[in-house]
């Protein structure tokens, strides 16, 4: 054997053992006993222990300096490409503060969903204090000198930095909230009234996720406090949550998550159990879920085709027509929850945590001060007041996870679906008419074919400028909300 070969035969156990460490963490979320959190912390941390001793192992540095790349392919060199990368950022963390994190953030994770239920921010303070100590040290031995939370972000958007992104939110945040303002000085829309089944919702999000192109024999939708997509390759799992009076709040979790795992399962079935085997970046990913959620799943065409679906489901919506319900879907209105927020508010929420986060990790924000920090923030942002700490701080499991560095890449997702949407529309001048019908082909075979089949192929940038033609800018992104909400709200 080459020194590639016995080097890929070693990253494909490290790699199987990688989705057996997230198999850990999507049970834990969905059906895991309450009483197990203990064992599953270690089980996790042991699990930890065994990849980071695979990642650093002395043989993967010899490998990589006795393989002859210019004798390889376009795929070999990037699978030597993520190795180099992956082996020189893991060998500078210390094993010993690799098992620690992960053995507190799968603590951490149930302490946050029960401060969460209990409204208590008091309670997840001090295990939160832990996690961004380690985390700070972890960046401070992954940046070697450099800037602490780019070397986090770098986990997440390989070569973002912070500066870039504060760029980039500085470009949206005046258009977004000139629009904002504008739109909700307008009346609102009438939204649904009722009650909805629970049974249901979930019956008709499975029929949303198939229709959408998941493959449900590779994969599976259960219920979890916040939905998430778990897996790559042919198993790829979902979640979604309900809520009697809020439809929406199901189905557009859902089509969210089946853009995440149609990425993971339609890349090239060759790259299995390979670094190219899982989506490249997460603003990459984001860009899945929020085109198929956004630009697709909230469009007037498809939104007619989904009204009728949930008439049929549900009975009398409470909306006069499919114009109205399109109104419903997307109106705007003024609320607590980022993964609840419409399209023109949706980036604010994710500024507000970048700019947070960050402060945290310089040390010029104290844990213990995150709670006032987040709500005068938010006041200020939204111009009302956080009524509670599951609508404030505790909102999301980020943090308790130890993801320091992955909400920017939201918003960068959303930048990158812009640009793949005016794409999407240039290559497929029909797509209105599939959309109408519940057709979601055309769209999600071209992004299969442009985007998601590569995996992690090309650099995250490099995949939207393949598919684009031109290199990312929010220019699209904005244009496409201006022109919707502008003509839904008439400013």
């Amino acid at each position: 054997m080459t020194a590639y070969d016995e080097l890929m035969a070693h990253q494909r156990q490290t790699e199987a053992l990688a989705q057996i460490a997230g198999r850990l963490g999507w049970d834990q979320e969905t059906v895991m006993p309450r009483g197990s959190a203990e064992q599953r912390a270690e089980e996790s941390a042991a699990l930890q222990q065994v990849l980071h001793a695979r990642r650093t192992d002395p043989r993967v540095g010899e490998w990589l300096a006795a393989v002859d790349e210019a004798a390889l392919d376009e795929v070999g060199r990037a699978n030597i490409r993520h190795v180099r990368r992956s082996f020189e950022r893991v060998s500078r963390v210390p094993e010993a503060l690799a098992t620690a994190l992960a053995r507190l953030t799968s603590r951490a994770q149930g302490q946050w969903a029960e401060a969460r239920a209990n409204e208590d921010v008091a309670a997840f303070v001090p295990v939160l204090e832990e996690i961004v100590k380690l985390k700070r040290e972890e960046g401070a031995a992954l940046a070697a000198g450099g800037d602490v939370y780019d070397a986090l972000l770098d986990d997440y958007e390989p070569e973002a930095k912070a500066a870039d992104l504060s760029a980039m939110f500085d470009a949206l945040r005046p258009r977004l909230v000139k629009l904002r303002e504008a739109a909700l000085a307008e009346a609102p829309p009438k939204g649904l009234s009722g009650e909805f089944d629970e049974q249901a919702q979930m019956k008709l999000a499975r029929k949303l996720a198939k229709t959408f192109g998941y493959d449900m024999s590779r994969g599976r939708i259960d219920k979890a406090v916040h939905p998430f997509s778990s897996g790559s390759h042919n198993d790829v799992r979902i979640t979604t949550r309900t809520n009697p009076a809020d439809p929406f709040n199901c189905f557009y979790s859902t089509i969210h998550e089946t853009g995440h795992a149609c990425y993971e399962q339609n890349i090239d079935q060759a790259y299995g159990f390979t670094p190219l085997g899982q989506g490249v970046s997460m603003g990459v990913h984001e860009s899945q879920s929020r085109i198929y959620e956004n630009q697709l799943g909230r469009s007037r065409a498809f939104t007619g085709w989904l009204f009728r679906e949930m008439t049929e489901a549900f009975g009398d919506l409470g909306l006069a027509d499919e114009d109205a319900f399109y109104a419903a879907v997307n109106r705007l209105h003024n609320g607590y929850i980022r993964t609840e927020a419409d399209e023109v508010q949706y980036n604010l929420h994710v500024m507000l945590r970048f700019d947070l986060e960050q402060q945290m990790i310089a040390g010029d924000l104290a844990v213990a001060d995150l709670e006032e920090a987040w709500n005068a923030r938010f006041e200020a942002d939204f111009g009302f007041a956080v009524d509670t700490p599951s609508n404030g701080c505790l909102q999301d499991v980020h943090w308790s996870v130890g993801l320091f560095g992955y909400f920017p890449t939201y918003s960068l997702g959303n930048v990158y679906a812009g640009c793949l949407h005016a794409a999407l529309r240039d290559a497929v001048p029909d797509l209105d008419v599939h959309l109408t019908r519940g057709d979601l082909g055309p769209a999600t075979d071209w992004l299969r074919d442009n985007v998601q089949r590569h995996g992690g192929l090309y650099r995250p940038r490099e995949v939207i400028e393949k598919a684009t033609g031109t290199a990312p800018s929010e220019a699209p992104l904005l244009d496409y909300v201006e022109a919707k909400f502008g003509a839904l709200y008439g400013v």
